[in-house]
């Protein structure tokens, strides 16, 4: 039996007849939105067999459900990275519950490095293309039919009409928003000079070790996915400062409360089309 089915059937009974609208994976700096969810439900990864405990500071690992601006809310409050050695079955599992739940859309967010030394530490990022650049594919292995194809298309990876309303959003708040490729590095070293102006002359504008998996895992499953990503800082070689873990937080942060509103606001545009 797969791990999602075994998780689906605990959550169930504890959420009764609430019924997820949209998925979320929140990263770093983002604990505050948490606090705004409407909550129904808090269940522990621990608590699902065979899933991966979060260990990584600040990802609580944790799904809540509840309400956020009208939305019904199914949220990962930390996520899974295969640098921490998860499985591939593992990374997959949480999404696939989401779309048991009910789940057709999925909003996913991070930390990020900048790849361009005018996209500074505090910038948002509004992710239009990916490049998989982790070694690895989720997919990999024989396809479980149920979730979705074996070959899957990834041309519209993040929704074109989410991310329409992600603007929409940003101008009615008065907020910058700018659009990049997100390219996936599988971690947890950060990269080096060298490789930082590699990703840059392949089209990417910032670079993480997250993501890009969980929107393969979600498209495969059918989900409709938006990326917002928060500049945390600049590349290797792109400033005097060393990169280090310490300032990745802080900046995320600081920046938290202005990529919260903007996520409320996308989501009050949202509400109706869900």
């Amino acid at each position: 039996m797969d791990i999602a089915k075994q998780a689906e059937a605990l959550i169930l009974p504890q959420i009764k007849d609430f019924k997820p609208q949209m998925g979320m994976i929140l990263g770093s700096g983002l604990g505050g939105l948490i606090d705004k969810i409407e909550p129904v439900a808090r269940i522990s990864y621990r608590d699902c067999p065979g899933f991966f405990h979060s260990t990584v500071p600040g990802h609580k690992g944790e799904f809540v459900f509840g309400y956020l601006e009208g939305v019904a809310i199914c949220c990962m409050n930390g996520r899974v990275h295969l640098y921490e050695g998860a499985t591939s079955a593992q990374l997959l599992a949480p999404i696939r519950v989401m779309k048991r739940l009910g789940c057709e859309h999925m909003l996913l967010t991070n930390a990020t490095g900048s790849l361009k030394a005018n996209v500074m530490p505090g910038s948002l990022v509004l992710i239009q293309d990916q490049i998989n650049f982790s070694g690895v594919n989720v997919l990999v292995g024989e396809n479980n039919a149920e979730y979705g194809p074996r070959f899957q298309g990834m041309e519209h990876a993040y929704d074109p009409e989410l991310r329409a309303l992600f603007h929409k959003s940003a101008q009615e708040l008065k907020i910058k928003l700018t659009d990049g490729t997100y390219v996936g590095v599988m971690g947890p070293s950060y990269e080096s000079p060298s490789e930082i102006r590699f990703f840059a002359s392949m089209g990417g504008d910032i670079v993480g070790m997250s993501t890009v998996n969980e929107v393969i895992a979600a498209r495969h499953c059918g989900l409709k996915v938006v990326g917002l990503s928060l500049v945390s800082n600049l590349g290797a070689g792109l400033s005097a400062n060393l990169v280090n873990h310490e300032e990745v937080v802080a900046v995320a942060n600081q920046a938290g409360e202005k990529m919260s509103h903007l996520i409320e606001g996308f989501l009050r545009y949202a509400e109706p089309l869900l």
